[in-house]
């Protein structure tokens, strides 16, 4: 049984930062750990003992990490605002890898843009996301039916859209952290057009 402690996510869930898990454990791959849910990047200023959700997280995040490994090799979240972005860098520093597939779904970027951004040493594959969550976004993304995965369990759905992931091959354009800042657009609000 994989061990938390044991992969690269073992420092965030150390610092409190895993959050909302939806899956959280080993998956069918001998060695990985997987993990859907949210990390949190800004914590509000806690009073006494009190638990406060965080001021703004990576939602809806996929992932997987190798035991005795110390990069996440690929990841899919949603940030609300992509000028969120340089916190997943600061947050997540030293847990990524030059060689990983990083997708950031945003909520206020162009519904035609797809972005390639560096930050450090780090790419981040930047999409729109409208309307829809994180799973589906992916699974359309890299190809993947829901009848492919149907009769696996949470940890193998995970494993197979992971390890689809690894092969996208994403010809976004290049753009800069700054660029991104000044052509992004205000943040919807998720909750206008709910019904009451």
């Amino acid at each position: 049984m994989t061990a938390i402690e044991n992969t690269a996510l073992g420092r965030l869930e150390k610092e409190g930062r895993l959050l909302n898990a939806v899956f959280k454990g080993a998956t069918i791959r001998p060695g990985r750990f997987g993990f859907r849910g949210d990390i949190a990047l800004k914590f509000q200023a806690q009073v006494a003992d009190e638990k406060r959700p965080p001021d703004f997280s990576i939602e809806q995040v996929l992932t997987v990490a190798e035991e005795g490994e110390n990069t996440i090799p690929v990841l899919a979240g949603y940030l609300h605002s992509f000028a969120y972005l340089a916190d997943v860098a600061k947050v997540l520093d030293g847990a990524l890898s030059p060689d990983g597939s990083y997708f950031i779904f945003c909520n206020n970027i162009d519904l035609l843009a797809k972005y390639r951004t560096k930050l450090g040493d780090i790419t981040f594959h930047v999409l729109p996301c409208d309307q829809s969550t994180v799973w589906k976004e992916m699974m359309y993304l890299v190809g993947v039916d829901k009848n492919d995965i149907k009769r696996l369990d949470a940890g193998g759905r995970l494993d197979y859209l992971i390890d689809a992931a690894k092969h996208v091959d994403a010809s976004f354009d290049d753009v800069s952290y700054e660029y991104g800042l000044k052509k992004m657009e205000p943040v919807k609000n998720r909750n206008e057009n709910r019904p009451v």
